[in-house]
């Protein structure tokens, strides 16, 4: 874990953080057990998956299950979402109870279920509703408050309002996805934009977008001056990128150690059924399926249960193709 005695690397507000790495906040895949074992490996920030508003001030278990944290996690945001300034600071306030280090408010969600309703990016083109959202949150609750965005809209490209808005109203920081809601995650990230951004406000800035090597890491820290890069589906092949090894150069030994503490700990999170088959996802990516036989692949996609899957593995690991990997 981080080194207390070293100099943080920037401050949300009077929370030091140690580090210049972050794992992105993604639905369905930033859960405990994922972003413990990322924390683990050097990831400064653990963010929640994003959460509902209106689900959190519901009789949901869903947002008690997606804001569960352990204490070495540290320091730990919870991200929600929503359209409404005033749900928002009563969602807010409930999640404060958690006692996370730090709320972060999602307005980079491109998703049409979420974006068209004016929730994640659809929130971008309704700067005063921004602006009303930040001066609740900041005023009413305890812990920093931070946002992520992205460029924008196509037709209304308006990060750098959005960004002034965040710090003006008294957010602590700004993460920025180069990219526009259109775009989604296809094409290349903008990374003028995350530049333009830390240009531009005084509070720290997290770049996002196309990081997918530890060579990434050092251009889009060079082009833009971010204070953090934040780094997403390129971590979920490759949580190593934390400790700065790109995939090719973590070993098979290693590969193998962090499945087994990363099923255990999807086991221990959602019990044996649901953390054997929550991780299967995960276990398609650690186990790189392209260098996988037909047969392999199928058999790695079979629900089972964790000891087999175990058992499996090595089998795999075993095999010719991949002692040469």
């Amino acid at each position: 874990m981080t080194n207390q005695s070293q100099t943080p690397n920037f401050y949300i507000r009077d929370l030091p953080i140690y580090g210049d790495l972050v794992l992105a906040p993604m639905d369905g895949y930033s859960d405990w057990p994922f972003r413990s074992i990322c924390r683990e490996l050097g990831s400064a920030l653990s963010y929640t998956e994003f959460i509902k508003a209106e689900i959190i001030l519901s009789k949901s278990k869903q947002p008690a299950k997606r804001a569960f944290f352990k204490e070495e996690e540290r320091p730990l945001a919870i991200q929600i979402y929503g359209e409404d300034p005033e749900l928002l600071l009563q969602a807010a306030l409930k999640m404060q109870e958690f006692n996370p280090d730090v709320i972060d408010l999602n307005m980079g969600c491109p998703a049409k279920t979420i974006a068209d309703r004016g929730a994640g990016v659809g929130m971008m083109p309704s700067p005063l509703r921004i602006a009303r959202a930040f001066r609740k949150l900041v005023k009413h609750l305890r812990v920093p408050v931070t946002g992520k965005i992205r460029i924008g809209w196509e037709k209304n490209k308006n990060y750098k309002l959005i960004a002034r808005i965040i710090e003006e109203e008294g957010g602590s920081l700004v993460a920025i996805h180069g990219r526009t809601k259109e775009q989604r995650y296809a094409g290349h990230a903008d990374w003028d934009v995350i530049a333009d951004v830390k240009s531009l406000v005084k509070i720290p800035v997290i770049g996002s977008g196309d990081v997918k090597t530890v060579a990434d890491i050092e251009r889009m820290k060079a082009h833009t001056n971010a204070d953090a890069v934040m780094i997403g589906r390129g971590a979920i092949s490759n949580p190593w990128i934390f400790s700065r090894l790109d995939r090719e150069q973590v070993p098979p030994e290693l590969v193998k150690e962090t499945i087994r503490k990363h099923l255990a700990r999807s086991v221990e999170f959602y019990g044996d059924e649901d953390g054997s088959r929550l991780f299967r996802k995960n276990a398609v990516q650690y186990v790189m399926m392209n260098h996988l036989t037909r047969d392999e692949r199928k058999e790695i996609l079979k629900a089972r249960p964790s000891a087999e899957f175990l058992e499996l593995l090595e089998r795999i690991y075993d095999s010719p193709m991949m002692t040469e990997l």
